[in-house]
């Protein structure tokens, strides 16, 4: 039997499910290697000939003998490799790719620091209130901004579902687990209603593992979120 030409190494984070939308929603075969945070296999050398940066995603397309790692470029090739999710018109191309970079230059990094320093820093014994404010109040001068540009707009860019809602959505939607409000912002909301309503997308958070707690503030007990400040307390040490 053939393998499919894409085997995709992730976790279940917020970049770590990006690819694994796209796949879902395309329909496209794939199979998985999950990378275990705990036992830093992100670090390994076999991994990191693949990734250099020790992150996930990476995906390797057997098809082209090659490896992509970096969540945007990854969404990129497999956009223009299956010609789905992203137009051919290069203007409205373009648009897609702005938003897309909007998400992995400033939605993932701020939403990224403000889970950082209140789910790891802070259990961890680095409470930094400053730090706190500066980025949940940044991750949500970044929500407004979406929630203006979907004002009147179903999708991101190009009046179509793109790559761009498709890496925006799994951090944008964590706001629960970001503690960013975002009660009165009513377009933003209706995008997270529609995506929420996608099978595609409800599957594949659940690929590798569901994460209940990034998007449902019932779901977040305690002993998920001390686990989490756990597994990623060495990180905190070294600050």
């Amino acid at each position: 039997m053939s393998q499919p030409d894409i085997h995709l190494y992730t976790a279940a984070t917020m970049n770590g499910y990006k690819p694994v939308i796209f796949l879902e929603e395309a329909e496209v075969p794939y199979d998985l290697t999950f990378i275990n945070f705990a036992k830093q296999e992100q670090k390994a050398p076999g991994y990191l000939k693949l990734n250099p940066n020790g992150k996930i995603p990476t995906i390797v397309d057997r098809a082209e003998d090659r490896a992509i790692f970096e969540s945007g470029a990854i969404l990129w090739h497999l956009a223009t490799k299956y010609g789905e999710f992203l137009p051919t018109d290069p203007v409205k191309q373009s648009e897609v790719m702005q938003w897309l970079f909007f998400q992995v230059g400033h939605i993932g990094p701020m939403m990224g620091q403000a889970m950082y320093f209140q789910r790891i820093a802070a259990p961890n014994g680095h409470d930094e209130p400053y730090s706190i404010n500066r980025y949940v109040s940044e991750s949500r001068r970044l929500l407004e901004v979406m929630n203006t540009r979907l004002e009147g707009r179903d999708w991101l860019a190009a009046d179509e579902y793109t790559i761009a809602d498709m890496a925006t959505y799994p951090w944008a939607r964590a706001y629960v687990w970001a503690k960013v409000e975002v009660d009165d912002l009513p377009h933003l909301k209706a995008w997270f209603d529609r995506i929420d309503a996608r099978p595609a997308v409800q599957k594949a958070l659940t690929i590798p593992k569901a994460q209940p707690q990034f998007w449902d503030a019932k779901a977040d007990d305690g002993a998920f979120a001390a686990e989490n400040a756990a597994r990623f307390a060495s990180d905190a040490k070294k600050g």
